[in-house]
């Protein structure tokens, strides 16, 4: 199987759209932590510590006053059809058949600042919390990339099979939370570049773009070999064997 990782989005949208029963995020204890953190910090704190303006600070505190567990949640949320930012409009999760969802529920993992571990179904609250926040959650963990490495690393290992491949689509900022080093599995990272004024470079909207829909490639087409990857045609972007590494694959139109 391929295991993908995905960021979120800083964008939600404020139409409730669900499949079927919402499932339990993983980490939902340590989310709880973190919300009620957050939730004694003042808007103009929260505007601070999240380099967000007034009136994001404002929504955003009203959020986690209004946060509770998965349990207690009468209204949640799902990720893979709440996030509306550029990752999620090429993963386009609202056409997936039942079929589908299944592989993404079994494939896609969405890596979080606040709940750290995500299945594209799972309960959740709207909410923003950049993983690279530099929150100060006690006297021993100065940031949420100490907060949730280990734990996440190894809910994340639990999941795993010898013969699984990890397909990294997650952005750097997300990504490096994860502790690479003890996944013993082959660990893909795809990057996405065009050409522009002669020169071969990364324009952030399409790779973002072009990242969820190579994990909509995989589920629709229901691919199990990275190697399927290579011949992949992802919104015109091919993959370029001169330019790649055995971690980094290149496409590039």
């Amino acid at each position: 199987m391929l295991k993908i990782l995905l960021s979120p989005a800083k964008s939600i949208s404020k139409e409730r759209i669900s499949i079927g029963k919402p499932t339990i995020p993983i980490l939902d204890d340590k989310a709880s932590v973190l919300a009620s953190k957050l939730k004694l910090l003042e808007p103009h704190a929260l505007s601070n510590l999240m380099s967000i303006s007034p009136a994001l600070a404002e929504m955003n505190w009203s959020r986690f006053q209004d946060w509770t567990t998965f349990h207690s949640n009468k209204l949640p949320i799902q990720p893979a059809l709440a996030f509306t930012g550029e990752v999620y409009k090429g993963l386009d999760a609202h056409s997936f058949n039942l079929e589908e969802w299944n592989r993404a529920q079994a494939s896609i993992r969405i890596l979080s600042g606040l709940y750290g571990l995500l299945k594209p179904l799972d309960g959740i609250h709207a909410y923003r919390l950049e993983m690279g926040t530099k929150l100060k959650v006690n006297s021993t963990i100065k940031n949420l990339y100490e907060y949730w490495n280990e734990d996440l690393t190894n809910e994340f290992l639990k999941e795993l099979s010898s013969d699984d491949v990890v397909v990294n689509l997650a952005s750097k900022e997300y990504s490096k939370v994860l502790n690479f080093s003890t996944i013993p599995i082959p660990i893909i990272t795809p990057l996405f570049k065009d050409f522009k004024n002669g020169k071969l470079k990364t324009i952030m909207m399409y790779a973002k773009n072009a990242r969820g829909s190579m994990a909509r490639h995989i589920i629709k087409e229901g691919v199990t070999n990275c190697q399927d990857l290579k011949r992949a045609d992802i919104k015109g972007y091919r993959y370029a064997e001169e330019l790649s590494t055995a971690a980094e694959w290149v496409f590039i139109r």
